[in-house]
């Protein structure tokens, strides 16, 4: 790793308030993007993978109810981001990355093991179909980061949230009209919009958002709909 990188990541490590062991974790995680040919994602140099990866997933941990999550879902966790880096950031909670392509799975599981990451586990499902399984009411936070329209999103995440249970939703500039379908999503699914919050975690990131909706009371049984419904025939729309 350059010393470049190594600096931001001493930044990341000093301003989120990690310990040196944490650091070393997250360095793994750069590492294993480097060496990895096939790791899935187009972000894989570390003075990039940083920030793009690291930085980005820890700007979550600005919001207390991140913080104080005992279990975390991370739906459509694609190459691990952000749930790798809170299971990190947050070693007393139980973080789960759902991921239904096997070869994203597969570099997740290796990513567990080259950082050393007890806290967390890949589970190889779509995120409609986890619920029925063992997800249904059980997280405390439910994220996700560059997974689809944010109706589509609402759905996946509801069903997996407790009462008082927050989904923050990674997003880059604001979209009214998508916000408006979202909202209406939202009402039908027992979600409620409570934040719309301006991040800056790296230099190039000024257009970032984290959407936070509240589970206010319990969502329909008929919720998430079959796999692939969702996409087709979004709420809100």
């Amino acid at each position: 790793m350059s010393a470049r990188s190594a600096k931001r990541l001493e930044e990341l490590r000093g301003a989120y308030g990690l310990s040196a062991a944490q650091g070393r974790q997250l360095e793994g995680l750069l590492e294993l993007l480097a060496e990895d040919e096939q790791a899935p994602t187009t972000v894989r140099e570390p003075v990039r993978a940083v920030d793009v990866h690291l930085a980005d997933s820890l700007a979550a941990l600005t919001i207390p109810a991140v913080r104080d999550a005992g279990r975390v879902a991370d739906i459509g966790a694609g190459a691990g981001f952000p749930g790798l880096v809170l299971a990190v950031g947050l070693p007393r909670a139980t973080v789960t990355l759902v991921e239904s392509q096997a070869r994203k799975c597969a570099f997740i599981d290796g990513a567990l093991t080259r950082a050393a990451i007890e806290n967390a586990r890949v589970v190889c499902a779509r995120a409609e179909e986890w619920p029925a399984v063992e997800g249904a009411g059980s997280q405390d936070i439910v994220t996700a980061r560059a997974l689809a329209p944010q109706p589509v999103v609402l759905e996946y995440a509801a069903p997996l949230l407790r009462a008082g249970g927050v989904l923050v939703d990674w997003r880059g500039a604001r979209n009214e009209p998508e916000e408006a379908a979202a909202r209406l999503a939202a009402d039908q699914l027992g979600l409620q919009l409570s934040e719309i919050r301006h991040v800056e975690p790296f230099a190039a990131a000024s257009n970032h958002h984290l959407h936070l909706y509240l589970k206010v009371r319990d969502t329909p049984a008929r919720y998430p709909r079959r796999a692939g419904i969702a996409r087709k025939r979004p709420l809100g729309s």
